[in-house]
């Protein structure tokens, strides 16, 4: 407290105690000198919170310009993590962030919900469910996670893909693929029951790819399945569903690996090569016996030279590292590259890379570290060469996953 402060404050006691005016008069003295109380401590938090405030979402280094937090944990609530977002912009201010919110007692399972940003993600609304656990379909309870968004060019919908399973299940290794759209941006969401031609597991994290094949629209939906982790008779691939119509989908090609050197190639992302057509998909490794990361703990790329159907066998991506986690892997509009990654087993900062016109990768820049955990960073194409992000995060370093963030990145000119 100033000494004026406290002065006034004096002052107003002793106007209090000599008073010889009536009892209403000595309470009004007393309520006046209880307000001017809160008045001071008003005036004092009003200095003190904003710089705290701002702290939170300041106070980090990295190339991510703009950085606000759209939603954290709460540590009373019925989840254990906040994790796995998505972005997809309904129009130049309206954005749409879907993310996941595991239940306490089981792995990698729980809701997909949605934050809505009408301020071009300055700022971000409450949560609004898509996807329930605790709502039966029919007889079963599922549980759900991992949701991927996109909207088609030229319609009024964003659709949102995730992953099912049965809540009794420990894991969601052995998930089925499910889907919801909304028509207004977020606010309203209509679950759709897929028709699904591949017979098998699955498991999407990566975007949606949109080609032309033969004068159709196609779309292209990297997945892996893991059903070794509980099937010994289980085994570990990438692959890429397709569709016409993003209702029907079915198995377009394995990626293959080589066969004297296995390894658990998974979570790819797909992105053009070129003008001719031609595909890559970047993929998060692992070994194939324990799911550690390779050594050297590098990515494994792949091409497609036919729209998707069929993939070359799979070989490492020296300059861009993967220590088992999810990366980023896209090029923009002007036919620039960039890779976004952790480069640590335990996903502290994020850094990324960007390819030149000559085709090598640039050394590594710092995406955004902040002293904390952070992990899964999705991105898509505001203007050339220009990013919207959103990765889980967290608010020290000896947690993760507590918090989903967003920010900007420019990359080359």
């Amino acid at each position: 407290m100033t000494g004026s402060s406290y002065d006034s404050e004096r002052n107003m006691e002793r106007l209090a105690s000599s008073s010889t005016t009536s009892l209403r008069g000595r309470c009004t003295v007393r309520r006046v000198h209880r307000g001017y109380r809160v008045l001071l401590m008003l005036a004092a938090l009003s200095l003190v919170a904003p710089p705290t405030a701002l702290a939170a979402e300041s106070d980090y280094q990295g190339d991510v310009t703009a950085v606000t937090t759209i939603d954290t944990l709460s540590p009373d609530g019925p989840y254990n993590k906040i994790w796995e977002p998505y972005l997809a912009k309904w129009s130049s201010k309206h954005y749409l962030a879907a993310y996941g919110l595991q239940v306490h007692g089981k792995g990698d399972m729980g809701d997909i919900v949605c934050s809505i940003s009408r301020d071009a993600g300055k700022t971000w609304g409450h949560r609004v469910m898509i996807f329930d656990h605790r709502e039966r379909n029919g007889t079963v309870q599922y549980a759900y996670n991992n949701a991927v968004l996109y909207r088609p060019p030229g319609q009024d919908l964003v659709w949102l893909f995730c992953m099912r399973v049965p809540m009794h299940y420990r894991d969601s290794e052995n998930a089925e693929l499910v889907a919801a759209y909304t028509p207004d941006g977020g606010y309203a969401w209509h679950p759709v029951e897929l028709s699904v031609d591949y017979q098998g597991s699955l498991i999407i994290v990566a975007g949606i790819e949109a080609i032309e094949r033969d004068g159709v629209t196609h779309y292209l939906l990297p997945a892996h399945r893991n059903s070794q982790r509980r099937d010994p008779h289980g085994d570990r691939r990438q692959f890429v569903l397709e569709s016409k119509s993003l209702l029907h989908w079915k198995l377009a090609g394995f990626v293959p690996y080589a066969e004297d050197d296995p390894v658990f190639l998974h979570e790819g992302g797909i992105a053009p090569m070129g003008a001719d057509g031609e595909l890559k998909m970047v993929m998060r490794t692992a070994d194939m016996i324990r799911e550690r990361p390779l050594d050297p703990p590098v990515a494994y790329s792949t091409v497609s030279k036919d729209g998707g159907r069929t993939w070359s066998t799979a070989r490492p991506e020296p300059d861009l590292p993967n220590y088992r986690a999810k990366s980023f892997y896209g090029r923009d509009a002007a036919g620039q590259y960039v890779y976004v990654y952790g480069n640590h087993a335990d996903r502290r900062g994020l850094y990324y890379k960007v390819r030149s016109e000559d085709g090598k990768w640039s050394k590594q820049k710092t995406f955004y570290d902040g002293g904390n955990r952070n992990s899964y960073p999705t991105l898509i194409e505001d203007s050339p060469g220009r990013w919207l992000a959103v990765w889980d995060s967290s608010d020290s370093p000896d947690d993760k996953r507590t918090a989903i963030r967003f920010g900007r990145l420019q990359v080359g000119k």
